[in-house]
């Protein structure tokens, strides 16, 4: 079995982690050995090991700890047996009876304090779980006490656990000088500080329980919607909430933020919070359909969709206002033309290519509920006049995911994906590498390729002096830290619980846009000067953003998604990857944005040609291709898609006030 295998089944990111896992294996197997032979320092030597390799596993390879746990072996059990080995060498070397019997009596008392201190926490942290969250309304009129201090609430377990180590400490001292002193003032110490703790927190559970109670939490929460008065919802839930799915909420928020009509975010999952970009906009989760019904949104005459989840139905039964599918990107995909969007009353499409992708759909969804807004979001892509070329020509290589079954596969990673890399390693470009934030969640094939590629691009940036760049990426990185730091004060993001969060929330300044643009423009720049103009780079993080890229990029290189549909608004070239060889009028036939792209074929023989036809400005075919398609696929240029959007909006938030209007008049008579 190969190292990186090895890593795999232990759930370990390296070299590094495997030696510190396998350093706490030893040191837990050499434990009984050392009790019993006994000897003294090997076991104190052993114990030190497991410590230390116990607490680094915690924080660098956190999937290993949780596969320990399945095995039962939980840290608290890591914790016993180290303690019963101790007993045991003690016994070994002759202790006296009365430090026996006042060892095993702490030590039990110890993890009884311990069990207690357990149950009062997560008596305190089911108390401070409210039935929703918000940010940007303001709460302070609710009585909501301060989260317990960290010192007594976060990390609680493990601070626990580590008050033993007076009492071990004094132990093995006592044996090693053979006098007792040491052993009394550690057992007096764990026992002391592990009763203190204990008391402290149970004062910290009489502040939690004047939480105010669930009808008082809504009663609020809706006097301040009846204020703010929103017209227009933006509504996401999705199974598994993450960092990799929030993209679908983050990027609608600055085109919500420009409408004529007051907005709303509704979120369905608490982990949302954590990943939610900056924002003036008010904002509630709502985890719990009963709960969703207690809002008074009766004011809200447009909901926007911008992914189909089950749990759309909850919100999709508000009769009074009218429900939209905006989506989170236009492609060819078969989201992008899904018969589920029959159930909205309008679909929101960027231009004429998502009306004609609907129409195919036969029966399934009518013209008239089809309205074409363009993609505000577009704004910050430049254009190919605008870009700036560097050195060496920059190819973004941006593949999309495998998809939720092989049926609907379209990435490219797994059948070409590392011949594609090995083949642009020896064109003289830069390659961008940013996989789709999906990549390897649902595919084995898709993930080792994922790490392939990163393997490759690593290696030959070894060869490009990585050295240097390394250095210069260690120089701005506690700069990029710092900016990332305030990025996430602007954006409201903090570790705090339900109530932590529903006591902070304050209307948002809305000054901050200003500073958030020019923290977010310093990351890029002081980003792009450290990796230098030839350096690969492979994009995994939220910055650089997507649109970042395509502005530093000269060509992309994608699969069928939304993201070569966005592309298309710089006007630059692009490759669609054609991974089963269909002939060509046959593919540009069924992917509307293979209108004005070049095609790949799965051996990447096309690859040089390619990139020779866009080299300088002398060349270029597709070029007018292009033009025609950005139209057909985004709409045109004027009036604005910003424009566009927020008519569509005033319409059916008008269309739906009437039909209410018209609804109360028939009641009436």
């Amino acid at each position: 079995m190969t190292i990186r295998r090895l890593c795999g089944a232990l759930r370990v990111r390296g070299a590094a982690d495997l030696l510190l896992a396998l350093l706490l294996g030893t040191g837990f197997a050499a434990l009984p050995v050392l009790a019993l032979l006994p000897g003294l320092w090997g076991f104190a030597a052993a114990s030190a090991v497991t410590y230390a390799a116990d607490e680094a596993l915690h924080s660098r390879a956190p999937g290993f700890v949780r596969r320990l746990a399945t095995l039962q072996l939980t840290r608290t059990l890591r914790f016993a047996v180290r303690t019963v080995m101790l007993l045991a060498l003690a016994t070994r070397l002759d202790a006296p009876d009365t430090v026996l019997v006042a060892a095993l009596a702490v030590f039990s008392a110890h993890f009884a304090l311990m069990t207690l201190y357990m149950a009062v926490h997560i008596a305190i942290r089911r108390r401070r779980v409210l039935p929703l969250v918000v940010r940007n309304i303001d709460m302070s009129a609710l009585p909501v006490p301060e989260r317990p201090p960290a010192l007594l609430y976060r990390r609680s377990l493990r601070k626990l656990l580590h008050l033993d180590l007076p009492a071990h400490l004094g132990l093995l001292a006592a044996l090693a000088t053979g006098t007792w002193a040491a052993a009394w003032a550690g057992l007096a110490l764990t026992a002391g500080v592990s009763a203190a703790a204990l008391l402290a927190l149970l004062a910290q559970y009489r502040r939690a329980r004047r939480m105010p109670v669930r009808d008082e939490v809504f009663a609020e929460v809706n006097r301040q919607l009846a204020a703010l008065r929103p017209e227009v919802a933006l509504y996401f839930s999705f199974a598994s909430v993450s960092r990799d799915f929030m993209y679908q909420v983050n990027m609608w928020i600055e085109t919500l933020e420009q409408l004529g009509r007051r907005p709303v975010i509704i979120l369905r999952e608490r982990a949302s919070f954590r990943y939610l970009s900056r924002t003036w906009i008010p904002v509630v989760c709502v985890p719990k359909a009963d709960d969703l019904a207690e809002l008074d949104l009766s004011g809200v005459r447009v909901v926007l969709y911008p992914g189909n989840a089950g749990k759309n139905v909850h919100m999709l039964r508000v009769a009074e206002a009218k429900h939209v599918f905006i989506g989170h990107g236009d492609s060819d995909k078969l989201a992008s033309s899904n018969r589920v969007s029959k159930v909205y009353d309008e679909i929101w499409v960027a231009g004429r290519a998502g009306r004609d992708r609907y129409q195919r759909v036969r029966h399934a969804i009518s013209d008239s509920s089809i309205v074409e807004v363009g993609r505000p979001q577009l704004s910050p892509i430049r254009t190919h006049a605008e870009h700036v070329p560097g050195p060496v020509p920059v190819v973004l290589y941006a593949p999309t995911w495998e998809g939720w079954s092989d049926d609907d596969c379209h990435t490219s990673l797994i059948p070409m994906g590392v011949t594609l890399v090995e083949r642009l390693l020896t064109e003289d470009v830069r390659v961008v590498y940013k996989p789709h934030p999906l990549t390897g969640k649902r595919s084995a094939e898709a993930a080792e390729a994922d790490r392939t590629i990163r393997a490759l691009l690593r290696a030959d940036n070894e060869r490009r002096g990585a050295a240097d760049a390394e250095a210069a990426l260690a120089a701005v990185r506690p700069r990029l830290k710092e900016i990332q730091t305030r990025l996430d004060e602007l954006a409201g993001r903090h570790d705090g619980d339900d109530a932590e969060q529903l006591r902070a929330s304050r209307p948002a300044d809305r000054t901050g846009a200003a500073e958030w643009q020019d923290l977010r423009d310093e990351w890029h720049r002081l980003f792009r000067e450290a990796h230098g103009p030839v350096r690969h780079t492979v994009v995994v993080r939220p910055l650089p953003t997507l649109y970042e890229c395509f502005n530093q990029a000269d060509i992309l290189i994608s699969d069928v998604s939304s993201v070569v549909a966005d592309f298309v608004a710089s006007l630059k070239p692009y490759v669609l990857t054609n991974a089963r060889d269909l002939p060509d009028d046959e593919f540009r036939a069924a992917y509307t944005t293979a209108g004005g792209a070049y095609l790949l074929d799965r051996d990447c023989t096309r690859l040089t040609g390619i990139l020779d036809s866009v080299r300088g400005a002398r060349t270029d075919p597709m070029a007018p291709d292009r033009r025609t398609l950005k139209e057909y696929v985004l709409g045109p240029d004027t009036p604005s898609s910003m424009e566009r959007f927020d008519t569509a909006a005033a319409a059916l938030a008008a269309k739906a006030a009437a039909e209410q209007v018209d609804a109360r008049t028939e009641l009436a008579a």
